[in-house]
């Protein structure tokens, strides 16, 4: 635990780009120079948690959509078990979770190539809106419910991800997929991307491979990389 740091993120990558064995976490109450989603700044007031979370699974690289859905499915739960009215959180494709539809956490995944093309390492980035609401121009914002402190939540959170992580590497992600989806859209939400050549349509699920399913046209797309809008 740090009481402030500029990013928690930055410390993960340098601890394991210096060879830090996996399941290292790193936890701060405050953050100077917290980052989202491609580059974008992101509000770290202290109360909310900040939390980077590292793993060395020895997967092929192509593997690593799969384990950033697995850190959603792991946070929904985590937030679920603490929040006051479960039913409320929402998954949004692929990083984000929603309360009554409005953004509450998120999560950055970072990944490293080993020679050999399989993973080096894989590190989470996720902050979970606790006690405010950071406004963001795009989307609405919520906190979850729950008086949790982040020394309380992050345990919870932390157990969650090494469950999926036991059966990701023993199942494969047919379950992840399936805990995903029970927590993701209702089949044919309308659903807008923010950029790529599909921008708009309704949700047909996940391919086995984590890829957005999309009905537009006709025609069902599969959508491997991007982000859905608020």
């Amino acid at each position: 635990m740090h009481a402030e740091l500029g990013s928690t993120a930055t410390l993960l990558r340098e601890r394991a780009e210096a060879g830090e064995a996996e399941g290292l976490a790193i936890l701060a109450r405050e953050q100077t120079a917290g980052r989202g989603r491609e580059g974008r700044p992101w509000r770290s007031p202290p109360g909310n948690l900040y939390l980077s979370a590292l793993l060395r699974p020895a997967v092929p690289a192509r593997q690593a959509p799969q384990w950033a859905l697995l850190a959603a499915v792991a946070l929904a739960e985590a937030a679920a078990e603490l929040d006051a009215e479960p039913a409320s959180l929402r998954l949004k494709w692929p990083n984000d979770l929603l309360r009554h539809g409005a953004k509450c956490a998120g999560i950055l995944t970072e990944t490293a190539l080993a020679p050999d093309g399989t993973l080096a390492w894989l590190a989470y980035g996720i902050g979970v809106n606790l006690r405010h609401a950071p406004s963001l121009a795009d989307r609405p914002t919520a906190c979850l419910a729950t008086t949790a402190t982040p020394e309380e939540f992050a345990p919870c959170l932390l157990a969650r991800l090494l469950h999926w992580r036991g059966t990701m590497l023993a199942e494969g992600f047919a379950p992840i997929r399936a805990a995903w989806l029970r927590r993701g859209p209702e089949p044919g939400a309308k659903l807008t991307l923010t950029a790529g050549p599909v921008t708009a349509g309704a949700f047909a699920g996940l391919a086995e491979d984590g890829a957005l399913l999309l009905e537009s046209g006709g025609t069902r797309h599969r959508i491997l990389a991007g982000e859905v809008g608020g």
